[in-house]
């Protein structure tokens, strides 16, 4: 009988052949080498009477089998059983020859190329030895040849299991008896075809029996399709996964130029070493981090593998703090995602950017032992990214790990980030005018990627008008509209409407209010090009105070303000705010200047009089709390980097050491009749119909009224005259100038007025 062997494998002009087909014809010499393994069982099994064309073998056991099972030595297979002849086990052992012979060559010709072929670059990537080579080769064939899934099923005696089983594999790869187990140190847990998900073990279901040798082998569906060409993740992180060749753009380089320098000497000290460092990256700003893992793959030369830990975990049940079975699942999803993305990081030899560490932190920032030790003990470059800074504990490790911190841009980089994503969306068609761009940068306190957003909402809003003002009022509304909203939710938000004219206060009150602009526009400047906040300034924050009556100003002039600025303005009344109950007060506090850390708003604090009076001696715990507020406001208002105005109406009830520390303090005194008489001309809109006699002087003169007050009689007499004449008349305004003192609880007699 003829013995079959192997059928030659086709001659190849490999001159002829492209690099992907010819990965695929290195595969198929691999798969070439493993069937000579797998041909010599069945062969063996057909010499050993296992007759392959019984329509009912596998379901029944005859008496001649069950003897013939006695006779069987411990641990053999009925391949193992038999030794071929002399002549066929040289045939075999001649076409296994061949076909590494040509595995060889597919190789060299590969590497003329200047490629590596897939199969040998896993099997150095993951550190395989030939026997786990082989076992991979036999999990993996079934996906590129169905015949193999009929030669399993024929060779475990059951034609439902077309996997490889632990059986099946010791009898094709192993040696007879007790020899054979020498394999089973390839079929651990702790084997690199098990720790790095390259296979996994699956019990078939009943009445299949689950113990270990019955267990089948499947191969990951990443690797088959990699090795097929395709980077194309399966699995849980299917969707999270994104391999690409990425490039450094003039925007990248921008937002690392600060801290380079700094990421290439850790990289290149590494390399030098041959442990490539942990590269730990942390802070508010994600673009950069983002920009910084590109220039350092493209620097390593490698491919980038971005991975959000975060929403892996979130997508994958993982559910965060809670009981201890949530904690459990949580923890597992996040080791899970690492570990999966790690060994797509080694096939493909790509730098591992893992976003969302801060997935791993536990409360004091110490980072998981589970995830870390897997990251320290991968060969390659990881990069990793959280909002906070962290450290290990609690792990052994060889490896480094360089820290970055990327805060907010500075000044001088937002200047150019603005001009940039503005050339970039408009193709070098808008550029903006050197004093408006100081004020974008200066004013708002912005990410790389909110920059980027706002540009692009204001680049919809004009793309169809090129002109430069309209850009520049899109730009400030956008970059208002990408600060933090959520602010709204605990104060309200004013629309200023007022303008310098429309103020009416003595010219020292003015020239202050000019100076606090002034240095609200240049803080950027002084602070951080002159270097005036490294020692000098402990913050950026400016805190202001608005002393005087009611109704003299103090609100327009905030309004004034953060219209001259264009700046968001947000109201607190902190009789709102402030609560009886210890604690309660700082809680509220703290909420609002939380949220109003990246809001680049300011903070106006009306009925300040609620909480600063002045600090008395300590007496009780209701004296000592209140104390406690006070500081407790003023430490928020000084690490506050934006603008915070409080107002009052009693600058005496003010404790001396607190005004101190204030920055500016205005006061606003009462108007006297010239000023009065400016607020009427000024505030009687000029499209209200009004008698010609109304003798504006007359009301300035007689009634000492404060701007707010005669806000509220112009409104009041200008609703009386579209009710019944149409026209402002001297007898509407004496109407409601009675109304706003008797308001005010001064007792006035209708004589008074003639009316």
């Amino acid at each position: 009988m003829k013995t079959p062997v192997q059928p030659p494998l086709p001659d190849l002009q490999l001159d002829t052949i492209d690099s992907q087909r010819l990965q695929l014809h290195h595969l198929h010499a691999e798969f070439a080498r493993v069937d000579v393994l797998i041909r010599r069982e069945v062969r063996r099994w057909v010499v050993a009477g296992q007759d392959p064309n019984d329509d009912y073998r596998g379901m029944y056991i005859a008496q001649v089998e069950a003897e013939a099972l006695l006779e069987r030595p411990f641990g053999t297979s009925w391949g193992q059983w038999i030794t071929l002849p002399t002549e066929e086990e040289a045939a075999f052992e001649s076409a296994h020859q061949a076909a590494m012979t040509r595995v060889a060559a597919l190789e060299v010709a590969l590497q003329e190329r200047g490629h590596t072929p897939r199969l040998q670059s896993l099997t150095e990537n993951f550190a395989l030895d030939q026997t786990e080579l082989d076992i991979l080769l036999l999990c993996i064939a079934p996906a590129f040849d169905t015949s193999y899934e009929r030669l399993y099923g024929y060779l475990q005696d059951n034609v439902t299991k077309r996997r490889p089983s632990v059986r099946l594999v010791l009898d094709i790869l192993g040696r007879p008896g007790v020899d054979q187990f020498e394999i089973a140190n390839h079929l651990t847990n702790s084997s690199p075809l098990f720790t790095h998900g390259l296979l996994e073990y699956v019990i078939e279901p009943p009445p299949a029996n689950g113990h270990w040798l019955n267990q089948t082998l499947h191969a990951d569906e990443t690797v088959i399709a990699w090795l097929r060409g395709h980077h194309e993740h399966h699995g849980a992180l299917a969707e999270q996964l994104c391999l690409e060749k990425v490039t450094a753009t003039e925007t990248d380089r921008i937002l690392v130029a600060p801290y380079i320098e700094q990421l290439s000497t850790a990289l290149q000290t590494g390399e030098s070493s041959g442990t490539a460092p942990i590269i730990a990256l942390y802070g508010a700003d994600q673009g950069c981090q983002d920009a910084a893992a590109r220039l350092l793959a493209v620097q390593s030369g490698q491919l980038l593998l971005r991975m959000n830990l975060e929403v892996s975990v979130t997508g994958s049940g993982g559910t965060g703090p809670g009981d201890k079975e949530s904690r459990a699942a949580n923890a597992e999803a996040v080791a899970q995602a690492v570990r999966l993305t790690l060994r797509y990081a080694r096939l493909t030899r790509a730098t591992a950017y893992i976003r969302g560490w801060d997935t791993c932190l536990d409360i004091d920032k110490y980072a998981a032992t589970a995830p870390l030790a897997q990251i320290c003990e991968h060969p390659g470059l990881i990069i990793l990214s959280s909002r906070s800074e962290w450290r290990p504990k609690n792990i052994q490790r060889t490896r480094t790990i360089a820290w970055q911190g990327f805060g907010i841009p500075t000044y001088s980089q937002r200047q150019t980030l603005w001009q940039q994503y503005l050339y970039e969306l408009t193709d070098g068609k808008i550029t903006l005018p050197q004093g408006e761009l100081d004020s974008l940068a200066g004013q708002f306190e912005l990410t790389s990627g909110t920059i980027h957003d706002a540009v692009a909402a204001a680049h919809d809003a004009r793309f169809q008008i090129w002109d430069s003002e309209l850009w520049t009022q899109d730009l400030f509304a956008a970059a208002r509209r990408y600060s933090n909203p959520r602010l709204s939710s605990l104060a309200r938000k004013i629309d200023p409407r007022y303008a310098w004219n429309d103020m009416v206060l003595p010219q020292e009150q003015r020239e202050i209010l000019q100076e606090l602009i002034a240095t609200i526009r240049q803080r950027p400047k002084v602070l951080e090009e002159w270097g005036v906040g490294k020692k000098l300034a402990a913050s950026a924050g400016v805190t202001v105070l608005f002393a005087g009556p009611p109704g003299t100003g103090k609100t327009m002039a905030a309004e004034v303000i953060a219209g001259e600025l264009r700046l968001d303005l947000y109201k607190i009344d902190l009789s709102s705010v402030v609560s009886k109950y210890i604690g309660e007060t700082e809680k509220n506090l703290e909420k609002i200047f939380s949220e109003a850390a990246s809001s680049n708003a300011i903070l106006f604090f009306d009925e300040a009089d609620a909480l600063f009076g002045k600090r008395s001696d300590v007496k009780d715990a209701h004296d000592r709390h209140a104390n406690v507020e006070v500081a407790y406001l003023l430490q928020r208002m000084e690490e506050y980097n934006g603008v915070t105005i409080l107002a009052t109406n009693l600058r005496g009830n003010l404790d001396a050491a607190f005004t101190r520390r204030l920055q500016f303090a205005v006061d606003f005194p009462f108007p006297r009749a010239a000023d009065r008489l400016h607020i009427w001309q000024t505030l009687f809109p000029p499209g209200v119909p009004r008698d010609d006699n109304l003798d504006l002087d007359f009301f300035a003169r007689e009634f000492e009224l404060a701007g707010g007050n005669i806000r509220n009689i112009i409104v009041s007499a200008a609703y009386l005259a579209a009710d019944n004449g149409q026209v402002v008349t001297r007898e509407h305004l004496l109407h409601g100038t009675k109304r706003e003192l008797r308001k005010m609880g001064r007792l006035v007699g209708d004589g008074e007025f003639g009316v």
